[in-house]
């Protein structure tokens, strides 16, 4: 089975000049960076970090952070964590982790440094060089190139990302070497990507997301990734000229926020030569697909996609295939099926929970029996949304388990409250979301942003809601907002708004 060393080494003619890019920097080559691969493996040895540790990695989004991923997780666990985060959340997710090392970088003040002091735990500074993406690291006397890196295990642990953890402690996700490089190339097999290919990466690098779509899938198949600082709606078009992308990859929140920037930059947007737009992370509204297929002259590829899958699932292909608008297209990498609560395979066209299988998807949790007791059906992961398959082999994904409404025991699926809402001409964006009901146990309410020049109100909407929807999945309550609270990775939180919204205790 191949390792990250295996995907990171293709043949020098079948390599991009640059391998790692930035705004108003030179690029890091291929030669540079696999020879930075092996420096980094050998420093690590060093500072007396081995194959089994894992080391957390604090670095702001850019051209370091990418670099850093892809040298040290053929050597170790990497395990990036969120620089926003504060010191109690440090502390915590060091503890869990029990890291070996932080690597930070040099001069950063970051609350980190001080969490890791109080715990003991190794500091190692990053020195970023001219080029974007060259760096050493700072082992201050600790011994660097003193020890020689023996290449690890395909099934060593390269790479752990805790869960959200919105309703339960944050379990912890461990993926492998041969995970990683199973979903890389079948992402890149997806998107038909190559050395000509330039990606620019919007996403944040400590989320499974920008890891493994811009980055390692980018590497692995001999292109270019663009590493800005953090999707920025204002900037997004600026780079895109600076860039010019083949491609970049996003969630819905920044799609939509790029449509609303898209009317004055029109000519910017003509110019570009993007091959397509991919999706993931979260359901893609139809409505937005078609918006940003006609804004962007490209096609929009929505994939399927969990961190315990090494991102990767299921996914729309390329043209000339068909596109199904509201679907994720069909396994793109792994097995799926969708089965009963009992484990029970389902027919086409039943709903179901949605289960999967293969190289790219993780053996359980690190540390977690009680966890994987739950999670799995025999050799199945389950993934915890709900949907069908089609008779082509598409997925229909409905909506999560938890997220689903419970209105006095009439189940309730916010994805097709909101794909009914968005049809409606004063509504930009929306976010349907249980709100706790004395009697009913649970209400449907509905988080909206309007367009620019919308006006409706709440009795406008839920009596447009009322003609496409049973009466009980219409939102009794429904509140207009300037912006939808966001997660880090800028993905909805369905679970919890009522309380950011102020509804709820």
């Amino acid at each position: 089975m191949p390792t990250l060393l295996d995907l990171l080494g293709p043949a020098p003619e079948t390599r991009a000049d640059a391998a790692i890019r930035a705004p108003g920097r030179t690029g890091l080559t291929y030669p540079g960076l696999l020879a930075q691969v092996e420096g980094t493996g050998r420093a690590l040895r060093g500072a007396g970090v081995r194959g089994g540790d894992r080391v957390a990695i604090v670095l702001p989004n850019g051209p370091a952070m990418a670099s850093a991923f892809a040298c040290i997780a053929p050597w170790c666990a990497a395990a990036p964590l969120n620089p926003a985060y504060k010191a109690d959340e440090f502390d915590f997710y060091l503890s869990d982790l029990d890291a070996a090392a932080l690597i930070v970088a040099a001069g950063d003040d970051t609350v980190a440094r001080d969490v890791a002091a109080r715990r003991g735990t190794r500091v190692i500074e990053l020195v970023e060089a001219d080029a974007a993406g060259a760096f050493a690291l700072d082992l201050r006397g600790e011994g660097e190139g003193e020890a020689e890196a023996a290449t690890p295990e395909a099934e060593a642990v390269a790479l752990v990302l805790h869960t959200s953890g919105t309703t339960s402690r944050p379990k912890m996700v461990p993926l492998t070497q041969a995970n990683l490089c199973a979903s890389a190339r079948n992402i890149a097999h997806t998107l038909a990507l190559g050395p000509s290919d330039v990606c620019l990466n919007v996403m944040p690098l400590f989320h499974i997301h920008g890891l493994m779509a811009p980055v390692l899938a980018s590497l692995g198949s001999g292109g270019s990734v663009y590493c800005t600082p953090g999707f920025d709606a204002l900037r997004f078009f600026a780079w895109l000229t600076d860039a010019d992308p083949t491609w970049y990859s996003a969630v819905p929140t920044m799609h939509q926020a790029v449509l609303a920037r898209l009317p004055r930059n029109r000519e910017r947007a003509a110019r570009a030569r993007l091959r397509f737009v991919r999706s993931a992370s979260a359901a893609l509204p139809a409505q937005v697909m078609k918006a940003l297929e006609e804004g962007l002259g490209a096609p929009v590829i929505e994939a399927y996609a969990m961190t315990e899958a090494a991102h990767q699932m299921c996914s729309n292909p390329l043209p000339p295939a068909p596109r199904k608008p509201g679907m994720v297209g069909p396994a793109a990498g792994p097995e799926v099926a969708v089965m009963d609560e009992a484990g029970g395979v389902l027919p086409t066209g039943t709903e179901g929970e949605i289960v999967i299988r293969g190289d790219n998807v993780m053996h359980g949790y690190l540390a977690n029996p009680a966890a994987d007791a739950t999670a799995f059906h025999g050799s199945w992961f389950r993934t915890g949304d709900l949907g069908y398959l089609d008779p082509d082999g598409y997925v229909k994904v409905t909506g999560r388990l938890k997220e689903i409404i419970n209105r006095g025991g009439e189940k309730v699926a916010p994805l097709e409250v909101d794909d009914v809402l968005l049809d409606h001409p004063d509504v930009a964006q929306v976010c349907t979301f249980a709100l706790p009901h004395a009697r009913l146990g649970e209400d449907v309410a509905a988080a909206v942003v309007r367009t620019p020049d919308g006006a409706a109100d709440e009795a406008a909407l839920r009596a447009f809601a009322a003609e496409r929807l049973a009466d009980f999945k219409v939102p009794r309550t429904i509140v207009f907002v300037d912006e939808i609270p966001k997660g880090a990775t800028g993905k909805i939180q369905r679970i919890g708004l009522a309380r950011a919204l102020g509804l709820a205790p």
